[in-house]
């Protein structure tokens, strides 16, 4: 089992579900040294804090998975994590009601002066007048982002009679409008809105993305609110266009620098701030960890992670998972057929999962492979470096048309192919053909495939090879060879047959080679 260092609080549901499969939580919040604790560890929990670096990760040679209870990576650095084959992964829909909430709770906020009203009266001053608000109804509110949390504050938002407008470049007007918003070019949004709240991951591409200049295009009336994260609005432009009278005031629950417990925007009256509360409630915290501790265990146990950040695939549907198994297992029996590995991995995808992205497929595949001729830990993240790393080209097609099969998985390489599917109604896992030789038998951790001379008395000859050596067959299928005078046989003994039986399978009359393969 796994040690797993969690240098951050998580809710301690998710602390003991990693308990609970078996692996060792080693609790080490507040870490001064970090680089101290992570040789050995296997994987990392972080909240957003802990700053996961390339030279982190260069002091972790033991680890496989990064897991953020939360949303946003901007402490991790991915593209270094990829490189070296480490998942990273999220919880991406923990917070994301908790977020919305207080995206409203602060847009409620601004618009009718709760703090300062509050805070004056609890000092001993009625100032009724002085915080005079503005109601929701009627106003233009802008989403600048339109993802899950932007649609949430969206169906929230049209509760109050706001208009709708948002900027987002990777939705659809036809979407925007099914959920009743008007998109339009971030320039019209902001000159358009009396509201506008940020629902952004944070990049190069949308660092300083609210600025003075975009700013200056505003009404008066603009108040702005960021939920999301810290920098993409900035806060030194936001601070003196709201002194200067640009835009009538802010509502900030994240910033560039955290913690923060100076900033300009702290001297101005029309301006509510919180410490990073956005994802501060009992149910956010209760669902990042066990998300987060569900996602882990699952890249621990090298199964398809459905939050990794960094796997170049879609997310397996409920047609496509069961599939995975059975590609890995195909990848490995493959690599043993193979015997090296080839120039070219071509997969074939065919039926009605060919109808699906099956890139995540390829990847089973190629996990299955690799897991077969390196001593390292293969995942979904390494397996493509791996196969660039030893020079092989991998290529994928698929087809929907599928007259034998309902779906099919063809693997070939180097001369050699294998091909499996599952039985639809029972469930089975079956390979179909090797070598392009027709089989029906089901995978087998350890195989034997004998080609032969197609003459009477061989088969009775390999039985009494394995039975003289105390070999017990589990499966075994027979058929006739695209070669004439040849045929194959594909066995499944219960236990891996020792060298020296294989051996004597090779010298026995009637046979013209013996592969061993499995996983």
């Amino acid at each position: 089992m796994a040690r797993i260092l969690v240098t951050e609080e998580i809710a301690e549901g998710g602390l003991e579900r990693l308990r609970a499969a078996g692996h060792t939580v080693d609790v080490q919040v507040d870490l001064a040294r970090l680089a101290e604790f992570l040789p050995g560890a296997q994987a990392l929990i972080i909240r957003s804090a802990t700053q996961v670096t390339a030279e982190v990760l260069d002091a972790a040679p033991d680890l496989l998975v990064v897991g953020r209870a939360g949303i946003g990576l901007d402490n991790v650095d991915v593209a270094a994590a990829t490189r070296r084959g480490v998942m990273v992964v999220n919880a991406p829909q923990s917070n994301i009601v908790s977020a919305a909430e207080h995206t409203m709770a602060l847009l409620l906020a601004q618009a009718r002066n709760v703090p300062q009203a509050h805070a004056a009266l609890t000092a001993g001053r009625w100032e009724r007048s002085r915080w005079e608000g503005v109601e929701l109804a009627d106003k233009t509110l802008a989403i600048v982002g339109l993802g899950r949390i932007g649609k949430l504050v969206a169906d929230r938002a049209k509760a109050f009679g706001m208009k709708l407008v948002a900027y987002d470049p990777f939705v659809s007007a036809e979407r925007a409008a099914r959920l009743g918003v008007e998109l339009l070019p971030l320039d019209q949004a902001v000159a358009e809105a009396d509201f506008l709240t940020v629902h952004l991951p944070r990049t190069k591409d949308t660092a300083n993305l609210i600025d003075r200049d975009l700013l200056l295009k505003a009404k008066p009336s603009l108040r702005v609110i960021n939920v999301a994260r810290g920098g993409i609005v900035n806060e030194a432009d936001l601070a003196e266009a709201v002194r200067d009278g640009v835009i009538a005031g802010a509502a900030l629950d994240v910033f560039d620098s955290e913690p923060c417990t100076a900033s300009p925007l702290f001297e101005l009256d029309s301006v509510v701030v919180t410490p990073h509360l956005g994802a501060s409630t009992r149910e956010a915290q209760d669902k990042a960890g066990d998300t987060i501790a569900d996602m882990v265990v699952l890249a621990l146990e090298g199964e398809f992670v459905p939050f990794a950040v960094n796997v170049d695939a879609a997310e397996a549907n409920e047609t496509l998972r069961p599939y995975l198994p059975l590609a890995e297992r195909l990848g490995a029996l493959f690599a043993s057929l193979s015997g090296s590995l080839p120039p070219t991995i071509e997969l074939t995808t065919e039926g009605e999962i060919a109808g699906y992205d099956t890139r995540i497929v390829t990847l089973a595949v190629l996990k299955g492979v690799f897991g077969e001729v390196t001593d390292h830990p293969v995942t979904y993240v390494n397996a493509p470096q791996l196969a660039r790393d030893h020079g092989v080209e991998v290529r994928g097609t698929t087809t929907t048309a599928m007259p034998d099969y309902v779906n099919l998985l063809t693997v070939r390489g180097g001369g050699r192919s294998i091909a499996a599917t599952i039985h639809e109604r029972r469930g089975e896992q079956r390979i179909v053909m090797i070598d392009d030789h027709a089989v029906d038998i089901p995978p087998a951790e350890h195989m034997l495939m004998v080609k032969n001379d197609d003459r009477p008395g061989v088969i009775g000859t390999v039985g009494t090879l394995l039975g003289d050596a105390g070999v017990n067959i589990a499966d075994m299928d027979v058929g006739r060879a695209a070669e004439p005078g040849t045929a194959i046989m594909l066995i499944a003994p219960t236990a891996p047959v020792d060298g020296a039986v294989v051996d004597a399978l090779r010298r026995a009359p009637g046979i013209i080679s013996v592969d061993s393969l499995g996983w």
